[in-house]
């Protein structure tokens, strides 16, 4: 008569020559139903832990995986989330531009845990008017992040009305049927403003292209803050793409023509960066003689030199808030958009 141990021994030889390739298999070999193994595998506690343990265990030592594509036919999800840049007040920028690339890590990280992969898109809205339709319209995806509002709010608004699992990163407008996440740029630019006054600045300058609505926001604010204090601001429009923004600050700032500032206010790290570069390369003294403020708050913006005073935009918070915003409209529930304080980082751009 065998022993326990040869008969453990003879039971575990068994169920490794068994081939496991389906649910139907894994469920003979663990003594339950198909059904029973799907929710153990999909971590459902209607199944007990002791039961999902034992299955769980049984289908990674088998190898076995179950069909992702069945199971998403099944349940009419995905696992996909569209994420597009809508580029209608600059078709020239490109999804290499510094801000773009860090929060789409952060979104990246964030959808990659919760279970999702990621669809990238750049739109150029004035090629086509349904660039928001082509996305949410498809089929491929669960949900949409729109990085940015651009000059497109209403069409934004428009594909909202129908298609509520959207979330977008930008401004917030008392009574908008989207959900927005993003931060206060009125505010930040009249901080940033603020602070120049206060550090001695009385010919100021706003750097950056006012045709999307954050970037206007962030003009209004540092007009505000001028206006009381008695002061104008110099509005010179600069366009966000890379390869075309080092000669449009320089050509702004209008060294030699007898135009000079002593605060500039940039509508983005990276155009704040240019503003440095080009005020080094005119002999000026950053901040004794011009200060310089950015937005963003971009890992590089430590490293410049001098290192940039910026308004940081909270990108990492920002980008748990879509992603977990985006699941909750995908599952039906109610979640209403959120307007982030920017906070002024002081380094030794200004006084």
């Amino acid at each position: 008569m065998r022993n326990e141990a040869e008969a453990d021994s003879s039971e575990l030889a068994l169920t490794e020559e068994i081939e496991v390739r389906t649910l139907a298999d894994l469920a003979r070999l663990a003594g339950v139903s198909a059904g029973t193994v799907s929710r153990a595998l999909a971590g459902k506690a209607l199944v007990n832990a002791e039961t999902r343990e034992r299955i769980q265990a049984l289908a990674r030592k088998h190898g076995f995986r179950p069909n992702q594509m069945a199971s998403k036919l099944r349940s009419r999800r995905t696992g996909v989330i569209g994420v597009v840049i809508p580029l209608g007040h600059d078709k020239r920028q490109h999804i290499s531009d510094p801000f773009f690339l860090t929060l789409l890590g952060a979104l990246a990280d964030e959808l990659t845990e919760s279970g999702y992969d990621l669809m990238l898109s750049r739109a150029i809205p004035d090629q086509t008017s349904d660039w928001l339709e082509r996305m949410t319209g498809s089929g491929m995806v669960d949900g949409v992040i729109v990085i940015g509002q651009s000059n497109q709010f209403e069409t934004i608004e428009r594909v909202a009305r129908h298609y509520p699992a959207m979330v977008v990163w930008g401004h917030h407008r008392e009574g908008q049927i989207h959900c927005s996440v993003g931060s206060d740029n009125f505010e930040g630019g009249r901080l940033a403003a603020e602070h120049l006054i206060k550090s001695g600045a009385r010919r100021l300058a706003f750097l950056g292209s006012t045709v999307g609505i954050e970037i206007a926001k962030r003009f209004e604010g540092t007009l505000a803050a001028a206006r009381a204090a008695g002061l104008t601001v110099t509005h010179l429009p600069v366009h966000m793409a890379h390869e075309q923004v080092f000669e449009e600050v320089s050509s702004a700032l209008g060294y030699g023509s007898g135009i000079e500032f002593d605060g500039i206010v940039a509508a983005s790290d990276l155009i704040a960066m240019s503003a440095l570069r080009v005020l080094f390369e005119n002999g000026h003294q950053v901040p004794s003689e011009v200060q310089v403020i950015g937005f963003d708050d971009l890992p590089l913006a430590a490293q410049t030199f001098p290192p940039l005073s910026t308004l940081r935009q909270e990108i990492q918070t920002g980008a748990h808030l879509m992603v977990e915003k985006l699941k909750a409209r995908i599952a039906g529930q109610p979640a209403p958009s959120e307007v982030m304080a920017p906070t002024l980082i002081l380094r030794d751009s200004t006084r």
